[in-house]
């Protein structure tokens, strides 16, 4: 088992299916066990609000569910919106469920895109970026034990600095990749990120001295890709995506996929060298597929691409 967030690490993205609530929290503790089963080290969930299609509005509590259904693999809220939570009470809830599952959870934040979970929140959209930049340095220290006033009492909190909580943070510019380097902490990449701009975030980051883990996110399918599900699912990020975050997306669709795995593992390769990354999270949820599609692409992809990739990524060291 591989620390949470660490480099060389592969996790899977889980996302929750078009099922009813309570077929939704089972399905994805199924899928949890099937790629614990399949060889993954982790998984990561996501949050949007306000019923946004396959996302859920709290991901380190679907994390748990994940953590609950496996028994090694690591589970991160990766990325969970940091402007619209109290910074202590986020200290709070990962300290302590990093005490009930010990080495098991990591955090990953970013600021935020839509403007509805902004809205269903009470949090002015316009103050997005500000109320990131001044929480992120909080939770990364509270999570290392050291956090600012009556937190210090906590005594779950106290003991994060004998096992502090991995962090990460989504970074799609310079800036970010400078200020992550700042706190010692790792990066995110978006799905969709062009391999030169990861590149360049990945460079500033290291030659900031930059700490953790570089985890570039990537959309994958061993076969054909499922053509009307990719396009939906595009056009949700489309929709959901600034201008300008659009400006340094990849031509296409950004997925590797093949019929062949030796492919597919050589494509991840690749991308993981070009863009000065050393860990990946693949997605294979699309819009509309099935639970049965889903299980399908985790099992076949561990079995099947994870050994080639593992043995192509610890070659090029």
């Amino acid at each position: 088992m591989t620390e949470p967030l660490a480099p060389a690490s592969i996790s899977l993205r889980l996302y929750p299916h078009d099922l009813a609530p309570r077929e939704v929290v089972t399905e994805l503790m199924a899928q949890a066990r099937v790629t614990e089963a399949a060889g993954f080290d982790g998984v990561m969930t996501s949050e949007h609000h306000a019923g946004f299609p396959n996302y859920l509005p709290n991901p380190l509590l679907a994390a748990t569910w994940a953590l609950e259904a496996t028994e090694h693999i690591w589970a991160a809220a990766s990325p969970m919106l940091l402007p619209l939570r109290n910074v202590n009470q986020i200290i709070e809830d990962y300290g302590w469920t990093s005490h009930r599952f010990p080495g098991r959870v990591g955090a990953g934040f970013a600021a935020g895109a839509l403007r509805d979970d902004f809205d269903l929140s009470g949090v002015p959209f316009e103050e997005m970026v500000p109320r990131f930049k001044e929480a992120l340095p909080k939770v990364v220290a509270g999570l290392r034990g050291e956090p600012e006033g009556l937190l210090a009492a906590d005594p779950g909190v106290q003991a994060l600095r004998e096992h502090p909580v991995p962090v990460v943070s989504a970074a799609q510019s310079p800036a970010a990749g400078r200020r992550a380097a700042a706190l010692g902490i790792g990066l995110l990449y978006d799905s969709l990120v062009s391999v030169e701009r990861a590149a360049e975030i990945s460079r500033v980051h290291r030659e900031g001295g930059g700490d953790g883990a570089r985890i570039l996110i990537r959309r994958v399918w061993l076969g054909e890709p499922p053509a009307d599900a990719v396009a939906v699912q595009m056009e949700r990020f489309r929709d959901a995506a600034s201008a300008s975050t659009q400006r340094h997306w990849g031509e296409g669709d950004s997925i590797v996929a093949s019929t062949d795995a030796a492919e597919v593992a050589e494509g991840l390769a690749a991308l993981v060298a070009s863009t000065g990354s050393d860990a990946l999270n693949l997605r294979v949820f699309h819009a509309g597929i099935s639970p049965a599609q889903a299980r399908s692409q985790i099992e076949r992809i561990g079995l099947e691409v994870l050994p080639l990739l593992r043995a192509m990524l610890a070659a090029q060291g």
